[in-house]
């Protein structure tokens, strides 16, 4: 009775029976109003209501229970419905109709906790038993029912909702601004009502409605089997994932099937324990219900929001999705360790479709990877290798994303203990246990890749397995660079992969959650040495961020000493600091910084560091400059603390001491980076007077030479310094029988710097002091220097006359002591018998030294006596007092006896001495110039370059006559000379002291193709970086007379005009076949550095200037036009003269493709195909226009004359016209016989090509059957089989010939190649799409991925359709592979005399 009552309120006896009817007819797919007034009594019941009803039929179903367990007889519900007159029909169109009013939008509150009651009341009819015989199950209700939750709780129910929702999250007191609304968003809100506002009680009323509702639906699983109606359980597995995201968890989640569902506290906690129950053999096959569990599951670890048909979208990685995220993976786990080989399998599966379905996002695919290792811990030691060896193959797929995620699964993979080989049984499977195979096998692999960003991620990940605290992890790296672990690698297995990783998949499909099964050819490491050569070829990569990941894995084998520490490899490293590119900059300045923080008294990383960081005080970005400095500071300044002899340096103060003994003695060339750092610090007021007090605390401590550095850097910026103590260590120096040469230079700058606080007597005796030492000439060179330098200061005052007097008196005396001295050895016919040579040098050098300060002192005699090194004429040097003669004849040059180092330093003297007189440079310019030309020691010609280059900067119109003899020493046989000369150039030309003029330009080209590598390299430094810059139209400005003057033609009337001796000519000529590829090296180095305009102007010119004087006759047709005008028909056959815009290919380099999702790469792609379109309409233009009209006529020439050449213009024409190639009937229209000749080449030239690549392909499948490693080794698996319980697959396809085709056509094209490619990684080629039929989506030539579950062959197929062999034993495609193509094609000749033959 108690129930009939609680069904009261339902009016079911009032019902009508045609509404009912028409309810079932629709099936409940649509709400039907009913009539009033029953209709308003039943909108106006509350929950209540429902509750009693549900709590009722609870009880009721509670004791039926019990009587069933106890035996005992109880009234079933149905007979009481029956005996009471209740239509079980009508009960569940009411019901219904309460499911459906939730379902509607805009539903308030009261409807949408009354469908939630309505829908539990309907499960729990339906739980019951006789429940099928008596029509409740619906299977349309049933999934409206399970899906209401989605449709009542307001964050799912519509934009307009969500916007709600996070008003009500903001501030208190705090308008927030209107949101605007789109044209879909104002329809939800006419459609929807006002009132659409939750309060706190009513989304809690509403929340523990869904919680009944979910209670219900775990009941109605426990006793309602499912296994009849798949849609409905894989439907309510849908609801179940989406709830899992309902609300927060607190603690940890229960996985556990309770007895009582009401304990479960959490919605996600309830719907694991349904997608559980669904996994039960109550509800089909339990393998089906696991694949269907896994693959919803595979979205919520994946982070992904799972559209039907569409792609799935991304969420946002907050902290709720990322902890549902991690209660899947932690459930996923314990179905593994319940359920155990029922769900390995399906384990596999999952792992091999989070690796597929990874995007490229970091976050993500951090997130990811250590979703894999979290899930691959709780597998049994064999399938864990399974998956190793699935990820093995999946480490080389296609797409790029794919290969940079197996590193990140390697590295959180690294991270678990590894497993001993003995936990499997299985010996082919245990050699993918180790890390070992994971660090040389998976990631060391990846250094290779085509894909710039995996190899630099290679290369980091490679760094931090150094970090690991895994001995195995260390110990396998070690292998890889340490020369007791040799490996080869077969130049086959380069090119296969290199060529796999250019294929690309451009549409999207979505993935059936099967097995993605994949197999691939293998590849193993290289030799130690040649794995080290190719990481610091990797530093000098085009790619920014490869370099970046070069330097941090450098700097990982560096510090954990897997390579040596030695000066070559430092070098590389601290070379970096002046990458081009700011980043990499930055990049290896910390990297410096951590190799010396981690081994700080290593010197030779102290002499590195100082390499790096003190020349980056001076580049170009301020950001580096500021990097460098701080470096500087926090090492050098801030470590300057009081020195007291009893307290030991700590470790920091003890390396700032070394530091600067290197700068001191080792490092003394970075003096001038270090003054810049100084002067720059001086502006900022870094040195206060308590920093000086330190540092000249350390003068008088055995590393006083650095303190003495930095002193003589930092004293001008303080003005208040104990002078007593510096003067000290002056007196102290002077005493001292031995003093640093170094320490002796630093002491005297820092006199010099505070000679003007110093009163008059101490510079008196200062002066005394200086001039006695330097009298005694027996400094050293450096020393010498200095002391005059300071001899200057001591002498300074405000009064300039003053100032010149002082040092007319002091440095004048020293110019006579130097004269008499030399006059002694040069005037005595026995002079240089006995000639003390360092002696003489100290005496040269000082005279020179004192002349720039006292230019008026510096007699006749003095000028003849230094003269006397080049031009010794000893009677005239005898007889003269005063009077010197105007000029010296060349004619009575001769060679002296002097030493050569004499001269040398002789005749850096003799260049200060014509700094000071014009007249003296103006007359002895010729003699150096005669002495570049005849001269034979090397150290005498090094400086006369130094002297004429630094003349040049203060007598320009003087020098400018003989450039072209200091230019003609690019040449020089002494490679020091060519450099010294390529520096001196280049300095003048980018100060503009000297212009490009006459041949200059031509002769840095031939200095292009030196030799020696350092030099031609240091050449394309300073034209690339330095000059082009300056004058960007440079190149093209000079390219077609490069090709007349390297030819040594001069019978243009405009080109190669320009004065040279037959000697300078001879020099630079690169005429010859003999000297082709040097020509070829210098066109294609300046045509790769012209733009797409300079390209097409060139282009015309030489149409213009060259094709058409040859054309017109008014250039002869000889031996020398013939080479000219075969060489021009070369290069214009260069790939690098053909326009970017047209030759670049569309889908980048690296075979990488943009991400659907990135709209800007996509709109870069379609603007670069429509400037394609554009600028290959007016390159046709110009051809038809400028180029073809020359052609013809050349070529009637060429053929009157019977020149060779003739052949040159034909493959000329075979290269272009590959572009025109159905238009070559209407661009020579002009020439029939010329046309038919042209598409008889190209016919011609395609045959041969195919041909050569099928003889190519035989030749290298032969070679790689016979290369092949052994079978059954892990580092060339087979193809993984299809899991037991699946349908048995037909054999996979042999791809071994179509891939071993591509193969070779790739070999053959990497032979092909002229100049080898700036970047170390394999370049391969692009296969065109649906160029492999018989895969299942794109993958790399060796790879054969198929996703299998229960099918006999894959559903995902390609482009063009595939057959299946019903037998089981292949798939393949309905076009089989077509042989070489046969053209039909007769020459031009056969083709008129067949036409001939047939008229008669």
């Amino acid at each position: 009775m108690e129930l009939m009552n609680a069904l009261q309120f339902l009016r079911l006896n009032e019902i009508p029976r045609d509404w009912v009817d028409a309810v079932w007819e629709l099936e409940f797919t649509e709400r039907k109003p009913l009539d009033e007034p029953v209709g308003e009594e039943l909108d106006a019941c509350t929950d209540e209501a429902l509750t009693t009803l549900y709590s009722c039929l609870q009880s009721r179903a509670a004791d039926l229970r019990l009587s069933a367990s106890s035996d005992t007889s109880s009234q079933s519900i149905w007979t009481i419905l029956g005996e009471n007159g209740v239509s079980v029909k009508s009960l569940v169109a009411v019901l219904s109709s309460f499911v459906l009013a939730a379902k509607a939008k805009g539903a308030s509150v009261q409807q949408r906790v009354n469908g939630l009651y309505a829908a539990s009341l309907y499960l729990l009819l339906l739980g019951l038993p006789g429940s099928i015989a008596n029509r409740v199950f619906h299977e349309v209700l049933l999934d409206a029912c399970s899906d209401l939750t989605s449709h009542c709780w307001p964050e799912d129910s519509g934009k307009k909702r969500k916007k709600d929702i996070l008003k009500s999250s903001q501030t208190e007191g705090k308008r927030s601004k209107p949101q605007r609304k789109d044209a879909e968003e104002m329809e939800i809100d006419e459609e929807e009502d006002e009132d659409i506002y939750f309060s706190g009680k009513d989304l809690m009323r509403i929340r523990d409605a869904v919680a009944l509702l979910l209670q219900s639906l775990l009941r109605l699983l426990q006793t309602f089997p499912l296994k009849d109606q798949p849609q409905s359980a894989s439907h309510c597995t849908q609801i179940f994932t989406k709830l899992l995201y309902f609300e927060p968890v607190l603690g940890e989640p229960v996985f556990a099937v309770p007895q009582d569902f009401t304990k479960l506290k959490s919605v996600p906690e309830m719907a694991f324990c349904g997608l559980k129950l669904l996994c039960s053999p109550n509800h089909g096959d339990q393998k089906e219900s696991l694949r269907r569990v896994f693959h919803r599951l595979l979205y919520v670890i994946l982070m992904m929001n799972q559209n039907d048909g569409r792609k799935p979208s991304l969420l946002v990685p907050n902290q709720a999705v990322l902890a549902t995220r991690d209660q899947a993976i932690q459930f996923v786990c314990h179905l593994v360790k319940e359920l155990e080989e029922l769900a390995l399998p399906f384990l596999q599966i999952l792992l091999q479709h989070i690796c597929i379905q990874m995007v490229e996002k970091s976050e993500f695919r951090s997130h990811g990877a250590q979703a894999v290792g979290l899930l691959t811990s709780s597998m049994a030691s064999r399938d864990y290798a399974q998956f190793i060896k699935w990820l093995f193959t999946f480490s080389r797929h296609s797409k790029m994303v794919h290969r940079l995620f197996s590193i990140d699964v390697v590295m959180v993979l690294l991270e678990q203990p590894e497993r001993s080989l003995e936990e499997c049984q299985d010996s082919e499977l245990a050699g993918f246990l180790p890390h070992k195979f994971l660090i040389q096998d998976l990631l060391f692999a990846r250094r290779m890749d085509t894909s710039s960003t995996v190899q630099g991620h290679a290369l980091s990940c490679l760094a931090q397995c150094l970090e690991l605290p895994s001995l195995n992890v260390t110990r396998a790296v070690h292998n890889l660079f340490s020369a007791t672990g040799t490996w080869t690698i077969l130049e086959s297995e380069l090119v296969r992969e290199n060529l796999s990783s250019r294929m690309s998949q451009k549409t999207y499909r979505t993935l059936p959650f099967r097995t993605v099964e994949i197999s691939s050819a293998s590849s193993s490491g290289c030799d130690a040495k040649e794995n080290l050569a190719l990481l610091i070829c990797r530093l000098k990569d085009s790619k920014i961020n490869v370099r970046k990941a070069a330097l941090q894995a450098l700097l990982g084998l560096l510090k954990h000493g897997v390579i040596p520490m030695n000066w070559e490899n430092l070098e590389v490293l601290s070379e970096r600091t002046r990458d081009p590119a700011v980043s990499v900059k930055k990049k290896a300045l910390q990297c410096v910084g951590e190799l010396l923080a981690a081994l700080p008294e290593c010197s030779e990383v102290q002499k590195a560091w100082l390499h790096g960081v003190v020349p980056a005080v001076v580049d170009s970005e301020n950001s580096v400059q500021e990097k460098a400095l701080e470096s500087l500071e926090q090492v050098l300044l801030s470590q300057v603390k009081p020195y007291s002899p009893s307290r030991h340096l700590d470790s920091s103060q003890k390396l700032t001491w070394d530091l600067l003994e290197l700068m001191c003695h080792k490092c003394q060339n970075l003096s001038q980076y270090f003054s810049r750092a100084f002067t720059i610090w001086s502006k900022q007021n870094k040195f206060t007077s308590t920093f000086i007090t330190n540092l000249i605390s350390h003068t008088e401590a055995d590393h006083a030479a650095g303190a003495w550095l930095l002193l003589s850097k930092v004293v001008t910026s303080s003005s208040k310094l104990p002078y007593g103590k510096i003067l000290n260590a002056w007196d102290a120096m002077l005493s001292s029988k031995h003093v640093n040469v170094t320490t002796c230079c630093h002491i005297l700058a820092v006199m010099g710097d505070i000679a003007t606080h110093l009163n008059e007597d101490t510079k008196d005796r200062l002066v005394a002091d200086l001039m006695s030492w330097l009298k005694t000439f027996s400094l050293s060179l450096e020393v010498i220097s200095a002391s005059v330098e300071t001899l200057y200061h001591l002498g300074s005052s405000e009064d300039i006359k003053q100032t010149q007097a002082f040092m007319n008196q002091h440095c004048g005396e020293l110019v006579s002591l130097c004269e008499a001295y030399l006059a002694g050895i040069i005037l005595c016919e026995n002079g240089t018998q006995n000639l003390n040579e360092e002696l003489t040098i100290k005496y040269f050098h000082t005279l020179g030294v004192a002349s720039l300060h006292c230019p008026a002192m510096i007699s006749k005699k003095t000028m003849l006596l230094v003269e006397s090194v080049l031009t010794p004429h000893l009677d005239q040097l005898a007889d003269c007092h005063e009077e010197l003669p105007a000029s010296l004849p060349l004619s009575q040059y001769r060679a002296n006896s002097l030493p050569t180092s004499v001269k040398a330093h002789g005749v850096i003297t003799l260049g200060k001495l014509c700094l000071q007189h014009e007249e003296l440079a103006q007359k002895y310019m010729p003699v150096f110039a005669r002495e570049l030309e005849i001269g034979k020691e090397v150290a005498v010609r090094n400086n006369i370059v130094v002297i004429m280059c630094d003349l040049c900067i203060r007598y320009t119109n003087i020098v400018d006559h003989y450039i072209p003899n200091i230019s003609a020493c690019l040449r020089d046989d002494v490679s020091v000379i060519r450099e010294q000369t390529l520096i001196m150039l280049t300095n003048l030309l980018q100060e503009e002291f000297v212009k490009w003029k006459g041949s200059l330009f031509f002769r840095f080209m031939v200095a292009l193709v030196d030799p020696v590598p350092a030099i031609a390299s240091l050449c394309e430094y300073c034209l690339l970086h330095v000059l082009l810059k300056k004058n960007p139209e440079m190149f093209s400005q000079h390219f077609i007379e490069s090709i007349f003057h390297f030819n040594s033609y001069s019978k243009h009337k405009s080109y190669n005009k320009f004065p040279q001796s037959e000697r300078e000519k001879i020099r630079f000529s690169l005429k010859g076949a003999q000297h082709r590829d040097k020509r070829f090296r210098i066109y294609c180095f300046l045509l790769e550095h012209f733009t797409d305009t300079q390209r097409f102007n060139i282009t015309k010119r030489i149409n213009q200037t060259v094709l058409a004087c040859f054309a017109d006759e008014e250039l002869p047709l000889d031996s020398d036009g013939a080479e000219i005008l075969s060489e021009t028909f070369k290069i214009l056959s260069l790939k690098e003269i053909k326009l970017q815009a047209i030759s670049a290919t569309a889908g980048g380099a690296g075979g990488e493709e943009p991400e659907e999702e990135n709209m800007a790469a996509m709109t870069k792609a379609v603007m670069q195909a429509a400037q394609k379109k554009v600028v290959s309409q007016v390159q046709r233009k110009a051809f038809i226009e400028n180029t073809v009209p020359v052609i013809i006529s050349l070529k009637s020439l060429l053929e009157q004359k019977r020149s060779p050449v003739l052949r040159d213009l034909m493959s000329y024409l075979q290269v272009t016209m590959q572009d025109y190639r159905n238009e070559v009937q209407q661009l020579f229209s002009g020439d029939e016989q010329l046309a038919a000749e042209v598409e008889f080449a190209l016919k011609k030239a395609d045959e041969e090509r195919e041909m050569q690549e099928q003889m190519d392909s035989f030749s290298l499948a032969g070679n790689a059957q016979t290369n092949g490693s052994a079978p059954g080794s892990p580092n060339r698996p087979r193809p993984l089989l299809p899991l037991k319980f699946t349908t048995p697959q037909p054999p996979r396809p042999n791809t071994m010939l179509s891939r071993k085709a591509l193969t070779d056509r790739h070999v053959r094209t990497l032979r092909s190649e002229d100049r080898q490619q700036k970047s170390v990684a394999l370049d391969g080629t692009v296969i065109v799409k649906g160029a492999a039929n018989d895969r299942a989506f794109s993958t790399p030539k060796g790879f054969n991925i198929s996703l299998t579950f229960n099918d006999g062959f894959s559903t995902i197929l390609s482009e063009q359709e595939t057959t299946v062999d019903t037998s089981g034993q292949s798939v393949r495609s309905k076009e089989q592979s077509p042989g070489p193509r046969q053209w039909n094609v007769e020459s031009p000749l056969r083709q008129k005399k067949q036409t001939k033959i047939s008229r008669c």
